[in-house]
């Protein structure tokens, strides 16, 4: 009875955080792409708060999904657990790099492309992000398709997208200019999969809040 009765509260919470997340996520990209050179610091730092806010809903969309899934179905709640906590260390270590990145940028006394010129940040949100990204990504489609919180082509679709951020973890090895595309911090590995990734929060949120209650009965 608990269960049933907490289903969908869960739904709505992890759905209302993966929407909050996507449009703080989206809102950032655009910043990136004002200035042609190295941007004012006020651009940078603007970009980055917004983004840390949109870290901040990722972080309750993963915990709040790891909660669904353990109302979903008690027997898969370990797969919920594991999404969680794989949300979660890909939040906290984007979150590090925003921080290696806005301190640079506070400390410098002239404009710099933190992109470029923090050398600390490359592996942060480019190997390692995709490497825990793929992970998140990966045990939520499971937890789809064992579950049928979302539809399974969903399920699917994110184990897809798992599969996508693991082929990006050899970028490391093809040098750090952002204009190429596979490269440690090339505009594929982080740019393209941040985006990607954002356009999917969006685009799950939106299924967890319209899904019909008679599904998740």
């Amino acid at each position: 009875m608990g269960n049933a009765m907490n289903l969908p509260l869960a739904r709505r919470l992890t759905g209302t955080a993966g929407l909050a997340a996507a449009a703080a996520l989206l809102l950032e990209v655009p910043l990136y792409f004002v200035y042609s050179g190295a941007p004012p610091a006020s651009n940078v730092l603007s970009r980055l708060l917004i983004g840390v806010l949109g870290l901040g809903f990722v972080l309750a969309f993963a915990m709040s999904f790891r909660e669904l899934i353990i109302q979903a179905a008690p027997e898969s709640a370990w797969i919920g657990r594991f999404a969680g906590g794989a949300g979660l260390a890909y939040g906290v270590v984007t979150l590090v790099s925003s921080g290696l990145e806005a301190g640079a940028v506070i400390a410098s006394d002239h404009p710099i492309d933190p992109t470029v010129t923090v050398d600390g940040t490359y592996i942060l949100y480019g190997t390692i992000g995709r490497m825990l990204l793929a992970m998140f990504l990966g045990s939520v489609g499971y937890a789809i398709l064992r579950t049928s919180v979302l539809p399974r082509w969903a399920g699917l679709f994110t184990c897809g997208l798992a599969l996508v951020n693991l082929a990006f973890m050899p970028s490391l090895f093809f040098g750090n200019t952002p204009a190429h595309f596979y490269a440690a911090n090339g505009w594929g590995t982080t740019a393209l999969m941040g985006a990607v990734f954002s356009w999917w929060l969006l685009g799950t949120a939106i299924g967890l809040l319209r899904r019909p209650k008679a599904a998740t009965a």
